[in-house]
């Protein structure tokens, strides 16, 4: 069942103008045991990753003070809503697209044709939300920054509009009951001089996937060439080329994001708008295979978020290693610096004999995803630099 927006089943075969004999013979998409039990292994793999990565990431924010800032607010909404679209929609659309049979009732149906698209809307956003606060930082160091009050306003102003893009699908959502099956579609409103469905279609791929990664694209390409065209100079100090590594490790790890997204999303878009325009091409048994490997692939971006913080930043691999105790609980708190921001100012750290003194609370050289003790002209924290009004998050 296509996870945002359901015009019908796998081929239109719900359509409600459709012959009622034509249901009876409509079962092509048989497919052996050993095939089903491979795509449910891979579907159940999308949810168990995608739900524990992604509530850990909450944990990890929510939980440690020096965590929470403005920026990692909007990892947090990015994470709520992939962890939600994947736990409540993956295994409906595999067991839907599998059976061709609606098993969960109206109420379900609806939700199930809604949601998505709120989430697909809420996330995409807010890793613009995120590239917009870097090319703020980067580019406009001095101009003021977002609040926690502003960010929280912003993050329910996506959500609001994220339900209104996705209200028609609830809207128009039903439930029919044919020879033999029941099946879950939209009913859309026909016209005779306007292609309603079309039209919302091509809006929703534009507003869900082309327009927002054009702004990222912009954002981090300006981000990019800043940084990356900002030679070190030989005599700058230790702390400078610190802070501008830092920089190009933080912009490194949310380009592979959006890039990580619009990879599995592409195919996905493409899909399902040849299935509006060419609905032909559709009509074919292998058909439900392309399907499955296309909604795969999509509903898998909700569980590599995780995966790239972990392998990418090294806040959130402390706080995973210190979730699944792979390492002592000292080592994970000292990283994600538990504490008070008072904690350990100057740390002393003794390693092979050497005294090398480090100041753990403000040295921004490890501090990529945390909370600054102070503002500074320019964010040494990429993804969680705030300003000084919202030191309190």
């Amino acid at each position: 069942m296509d996870p945002l927006y359901k015009t019908a089943d796998l081929n239109g075969t719900n359509d409600r103008n459709m012959p009622v004999n034509y249901s009876e013979e409509f079962n092509q998409f048989v497919q052996p045991v050993w095939q089903i039990t491979l795509w449910a292994a891979a579907y159940c793999s999308i949810v168990a990753v995608s739900v524990v990565g992604n509530l850990v990431v909450i944990w990890i924010i929510l939980a440690h003070k020096r965590m929470r800032t403005v920026t990692n607010y909007f990892l947090v909404n990015l994470a709520f809503a992939e962890a939600s679209m994947s736990a409540f929609n993956t295994v409906i659309n595999f067991a839907y697209a599998v059976h061709n049979e609606w098993y969960f009732g109206s109420g379900y149906c609806r939700f199930h044709n809604f949601f998505p698209i709120a989430a697909i809307f809420a996330s995409i956003y807010s890793m613009t939300a995120i590239a917009l606060d870097r090319y703020m930082a980067i580019i406009h160091p001095l101009q003021q920054r977002l609040t926690s009050t502003e960010t929280r306003v912003v993050i329910a102003v996506v959500w609001v509009l994220a339900l209104l893009l996705a209200f028609p699908q609830y809207y128009y959502s039903a439930t029919a009951l044919l020879p033999g099956r029941t099946v879950c579609y939209i009913d859309w409103p026909e016209y005779t001089t306007v292609d309603f469905k079309k039209i919302y279609y091509v809006c929703v791929t534009l507003l869900i996937y082309f327009l927002p990664l054009c702004i990222m694209g912009l954002a981090y390409t300006t981000v990019g060439v800043t940084l990356w065209a900002s030679a070190i100079p030989g005599d700058s100090s230790e702390h400078y080329k610190q802070q501008l590594t830092a920089k190009r490790k933080v912009v490194k790890m949310m380009i592979v994001v959006v890039c990580t997204f619009a990879i599995c999303w592409l195919p996905y878009h493409v899909y399902f708008l040849l299935h509006q325009f060419f609905p032909e091409l559709f009509e074919e048994r292998y058909i439900q295979q392309v399907y499955l490997a296309v909604m795969w692939l999509a509903m898998s971006s909700t569980m590599y978020n995780p995966i790239i913080y972990y392998c990418l930043n090294s806040r959130f691999r402390a706080g995973f290693q210190q979730v699944f105790v792979c390492c002592t609980p000292t080592v994970a708190q000292e990283e994600l610096e538990l504490k008070s921001p008072r904690y350990l100012q100057t740390q002393v750290c003794v390693r092979r004999g050497v005294v090398v003194k480090s100041a753990v609370g403000t040295h921004g050289s490890r501090d990529v995803l945390s909370q600054q003790d102070r503002p500074q002209p320019v964010s040494v924290n990429l993804l969680h630099q705030t300003s000084g009004r919202s030191r309190g998050m």
